[in-house]
């Protein structure tokens, strides 16, 4: 072992003792950025990039279970991404349907799939659907997979369903108006009965939300790193919960 590996031993245990343990996050929201760029400062193909993202989530899901996070969301792939060429979107895709699939195998999260399924492939939608299944009874974190995810869509999506549900119970449009209030949207929303995420980490240095949980974030924290995703190590997560720890949250006030 080197002197930098002992070093970065020795502060990575620093920083996990000075956490406040009752300070912690319930919900963590990650944008794993920096894939691409990753990639490109070592002159590698795109899909390189995409999978090294990839082999770096089990081992960030483990470090939330150890810190006892409740809920993780996952932005893989947003709708925008959508649009990507066939080239580069199709190999990406592979990749999340078998990133997704090897995180339900392992039988220690409960997958959650978040976004317009519609509107992704039929192979990558029941790969997504499969790995919800399969995970159904499971009581440890549960892990939502944001694939062809949009904050906009969802909320389209979800002021879609609450009219769509009170047209079915013979509401005018009216009486939805006049009724509706902030509870019922978010009671439509993908992440609907969880906690909204406490704390949002976006990585590659990137500080904007892009769209990520629109909604859910109007109180959450932002840690913005500046490591690509397949660098984020354990001790910047663990500087992020740090950060966290020490803001005092006002929720809005």
């Amino acid at each position: 072992m080197s002197l930098g590996d002992l070093i970065y031993g020795a502060y990575e245990r620093h920083v996990a003792r000075g956490l406040d343990r009752q300070a912690l996050p319930r919900h963590i929201g990650v944008m794993l950025d920096g894939n691409r760029r990753w990639a490109a400062a070592r002159g590698a193909d795109t899909k390189i990039g995409h999978q090294a993202g990839a082999d770096n989530i089990a081992g960030f899901l483990t470090w939330c279970e150890d810190a006892g996070v409740e809920v993780v969301t996952l932005w893989l792939l947003s709708t925008d991404n959508l649009a990507r060429p066939e080239r580069e979107l199709a190999p990406l895709l592979t990749i999340i349907e078998n990133a997704v699939t090897d995180l339900a195998a392992t039988g220690r999260w409960r997958i959650h799939p978040v976004g317009a399924l519609d509107l992704l492939p039929a192979a990558t939608a029941t790969a997504l659907k499969a790995a919800e299944r399969s995970t159904e009874s499971v009581t440890g974190m549960t892990v939502n997979v944001a694939v062809g995810y949009g904050g906009r869509q969802e909320i389209a999506d979800a002021v879609r369903a609450l009219l769509a549900e009170r047209a079915a119970a013979g509401a005018t449009l009216e009486h939805v108006a006049e009724s509706l209030t902030a509870e019922d949207i978010g009671a439509n929303l993908y992440t609907r009965g969880q906690p909204d995420p406490d704390l949002v980490i976006r990585t590659s240095g990137e500080q904007r939300l892009s769209g990520f949980m629109l909604w859910q974030s109007a109180h959450s924290e932002f840690y913005f790193c500046e490591a690509y995703w397949p660098d984020f190590r354990r001790v910047d997560f663990l500087r992020a919960l740090r950060a966290y720890a020490e803001r005092h949250r006002r929720f809005g006030g």
